[in-house]
C-alpha cells in the first residue's frame, strides 16, 4: 500500500473542493453505501475520464471522445474524483464482506491510493517518449486494424472527432513539454532523438493517401456504403488528415528537433531528475506492487543471473561447443539447426504443434479453462517489420478470440533458440490466454478489475508459466531449453540493468555491454530494450518479480499441504479473480490454504 504524506492529503482536499465546482467531472451525485455500488460507480466515471481505454474493451459509448488528460485541469479533477471514491470507500464495514469481497475492497483501495500518489510526481511533465504515448497509438487506432471501429457510419463520424481534439492534445503536450523544461524533468537525449523520426514517419505525414495510415478506413469500406457516403469520407479523411493529423506531427517534430532536444539531458536515469530517488521507488512500488528497494532487487538479479548462466553452460556442454558462453550464445543466432523452418505456415504449424502437445497436461493443471476461442495468426504485413510477438486479447462474449500474433518477416531466419516453446506459454496459453480470458469472462467480479491490469501480477503469471515447461512436456531439445532460459536471463538482466541505470550505478552504454554479455541480442535490439528502461523505469521489473512470488507461493503450499496440495485447484484459486497487487495475492492464497487444511 501506498504511505501518504499529510501535505498530499491536504491537495487532495482542496482539489475535491476545486472539482465539484467544474461541470464536466463525473462526481457521483450521492454517496453509496455498499462495496458493489461503488466498484461500480467508479469504473463508469473513469471510463468516461479515460474513452480510449473503453474503446479498446469493445465499450463503444466514448468512441468520439479524446479528452486533453495530460492538462493540469483535468489532473487536478481526476485526483479529486479518485479521493471522492477512496472517502467513500471508508464507509465501508470491511469486517463484515466476505474474503472474497475483501480482495475487491483491497484491489480498489490499492488502486485508487497509487493513481492519486502518481499524481504527485508531475509524469505529464513528460507526456510520452519513444516507447509509449498517444502519438504512438493514435496512428494504429487510425488505420482501421486496431481497437476503433469501422463498421458504420456513425463510426466514422466518430473517427472524425477525435482527430478534431488530436492537435489539441499535441498542443497541450508541447507546454507540457516546455514546463519540464522549466521544472529540470526533461528526458535523456538519447530518447529524444529517436522520438524526431517517429514524428516524421512516412507512413504519417505523407499527403499520398494511398500511403498514408490514416486513409486505411477509406481504403476498406464496409461493404454496405453507398458511393456517395463514400466519397463523402474519401473527403473528409483526405482533409482531416492534411489538415489536421500532418501539421500537429511535424509541429511536434519540429518543436522536438529545435526546443527540446537542446534542452534534454546528458544524463541516463530517472535519479537525476529532482526528487528522482524518491520518484523511482514509487515506480518500483507501483509496478512490482512490493516495498522492495532498488538495492534488494539489484541483488536479486545478480544472483539469477548467475544461475541462469550456470544452467546454460550446462546446454553449452551437452552440444559440445567449446567456446565462452558469450560466444555459444552468439554462434546459435547463426546456426541451421536453429532454424529449421522455409515458410510461415511450417512456423504456425509448428506452434500449433506445441498447442497440441501440452493439451494433455494442461487439463491435469487446470480444471477451470476459458471459453474465449484462441487463434494463432501472423503478424499482419504492414506491421510485422517492427512488431514483436504478442497476445492481443479476444472479447469477454466471446466475438473476437484471444489471438497470438507472431511476426515473420522472414521464417528461414526465425530462430528456436529465440524461446519458441517458452514464449508460447507466457503469451499464449496458459500464459495471457488463460489469464486475461478467465478475467474477463468471470462476471462475479466488478469491471474494475475484470478490465483491470497489474503488470507484477499479469506478467508475472505469464513468465511463471513459461517455467511449467518440463511438467507439460517441454524442453526436451537443447535448443528450445535454452530458448526458455534465454527468457528467463531477460526478465533476470532486467533488474540488473533496470535498477542499475535509474540509481546512477550504471549508463546507458554499460547497460547495453551488460546486456550483450548474457543475451544474444545485436546491439540495436539491445539497444531498444536499454532504451525502453530508460524511458518507462520500474515496468521492467514487474516480470521476475511476479514470477517469483507465483513461483514461491507454489514451493510454500507444495510443502505446507502436503499431499492435500493440488496444482489444479492451486491455480484456479490463483486466477479465481483476475489481476491482483502482489500484497493482497499474499493475503488471498493464505486464507485458501487454510481451507485445505
Amino acid at each position: 500500500m501506498s504511505r501518504f504524506s499529510l501535505a498530499l492529503f491536504s491537495a487532495i482536499a482542496f482539489l475535491l473542493m476545486f472539482s465539484c465546482k467544474k461541470k464536466d467531472m463525473p462526481l457521483t451525485r450521492q454517496t453509496p453505501k455498499d462495496l458493489d455500488t461503488i466498484a461500480a460507480n467508479y469504473y463508469e466515471e473513469y471510463l468516461k475520464l479515460h474513452p480510449l481505454e473503453a474503446t479498446s474493451q469493445g465499450d463503444s459509448r466514448y468512441n468520439d471522445q479524446l479528452p486533453i488528460d495530460i492538462d493540469k485541469d483535468f489532473i487536478a479533477g481526476e485526483i479529486a474524483f479518485y479521493a471522492k471514491i477512496l472517502d467513500q470507500l471508508k464507509g465501508v464495514d470491511y469486517k463484515s464482506l466476505s474474503d472474497d469481497r475483501k480482495v475487491i475492497y483491497d484491489v480498489l483501495d490499492a488502486t485508487l491510493k497509487d493513481r492519486i500518489e502518481n499524481k504527485a510526481y508531475h509524469f505529464e511533465y513528460i507526456p510520452f517518449t519513444q516507447f509509449s504515448g498517444l502519438p504512438l497509438d493514435f496512428p494504429l487506432l487510425g488505420s482501421g486494424q486496431g481497437s476503433q471501429p469501422f463498421k458504420t457510419t456513425e463510426d466514422y463520424d466518430n473517427w472524425l472527432k477525435r482527430v478534431n481534439q488530436f492537435p489539441v492534445w499535441m498542443d497541450a503536450a508541447i507546454a507540457n513539454f516546455n514546463e519540464g523544461i522549466r521544472n529540470e524533468t526533461v528526458l535523456p537525449k538519447k530518447l529524444v532523438v529517436k522520438m524526431i523520426p517517429q514524428m516524421q514517419a512516412e507512413e504519417i505525414i505523407t499527403t499520398n493517401m494511398d500511403k498514408n495510415i490514416f486513409y486505411g478506413p477509406v481504403k476498406n469500406f464496409p461493404s454496405g456504403f453507398s458511393q456517395q457516403t463514400k466519397d463523402k469520407y474519401a473527403h473528409l479523411y483526405r482533409e482531416a488528415i492534411t489538415q489536421k493529423i500532418i501539421p500537429a506531427y511535424q509541429k511536434m517534430g519540429n518543436f522536438l528537433e529545435n526546443e527540446y532536444l537542446p534542452k534534454s539531458r546528458e544524463t541516463d536515469g530517472i535519479n537525476a531528475l529532482p526528487n528522482g530517488a524518491s520518484t523511482y521507488q514509487y515506480l518500483i512500488r507501483s509496478w512490482t506492487t512490493t516495498d522492495m528497494t532498488p538495492e534488494e532487487i539489484h541483488k536479486t538479479g545478480l544472483q539469477e543471473v548467475a544461475r541462469i548462466r550456470k544452467e546454460m553452460e550446462a546446454i553449452k556442454a551437452e552440444v559440445g561447443f567449446s567456446g565462452t558462453l558469450e560466444e555459444f550464445l552468439n554462434n546459435v543466432k547463426e546456426d541451421p539447426k536453429a532454424m529449421p523452418y522455409k515458410t510461415s505456415e511450417q512456423v504456425l504449424g509448428a506452434f500449433q504443434g506445441i498447442l497440441a502437445r501440452i493439451t494433455p497436461g494442461l487439463k491435469k493443471m487446470f480444471n477451470v479453462t476459458p471459453k474465449t476461442p484462441f487463434e494463432i495468426r501472423r503478424t499482419e504485413k504492414f506491421r510485422e517489420a517492427s512488431a514483436s510477438a504478442e497476445y492481443i486479447q479476444g472479447t469477454p462474449e466471446g466475438k473476437r478470440p484471444g489471438i497470438f500474433y507472431i511476426p515473420l518477416p522472414d521464417p528461414s531466419h526465425f530462430n528456436v533458440t529465440s524461446g519458441m516453446e517458452s514464449l508460447f506459454l507466457h503469451e499464449a496459453i496458459p500464459g495471457h490466454h488463460y489469464q486475461i480470458s478467465l478475467q474477463q469472462e468471470n462476471t462475479t467480479l466488478p469491471k474494475f478489475m475484470r478490465f483491470g491490469w497489474y503488470g507484477a501480477y499479469g506478467e508475472g503469471w505469464a513468465h511463471y508459466c513459461e517455467f511449467l515447461g518440463p511438467e507439460l512436456g517441454l524442453y526436451k531439445d537443447p535448443y528450445q531449453k535454452l530458448g526458455a532460459l534465454s527468457d528467463q536471463m531477460l526478465r533476470a538482466v532486467r533488474l540488473v540493468v533496470d535498477t542499475g541505470i535509474h540509481t546512477g550505478q550504471m549508463t546507458r552504454d554499460e547497460a547495453i555491454k551488460y546486456f550483450m554479455s548474457n543475451i544474444a541480442y545485436d546491439e540495436s535490439a539491445a539497444t531498444a530494450e536499454i532504451e525502453r528502461y530508460m524511458a518507462i523505469p520500474g515496468q521492467a521489473l514487474s516480470y521476475k518479480i511476479g514470477q517469483m512470488k507465483f513461483s514461491g507461493l507454489r514451493e510454500k503450499y507444495t510443502k505446507q499441504l502436503g499431499k492435500k496440495f493440488s496444482l489444479s485447484a492451486f491455480h484456479d484459486e490463483l486466477l479465481s479473480q483476475g489481476c491482483l497487487p502482489l500484497n493482497v495475492l499474499d493475503r488471498k492464497m493464505k486464507i485458501w490454504a487454510e481451507k485445505q487444511k
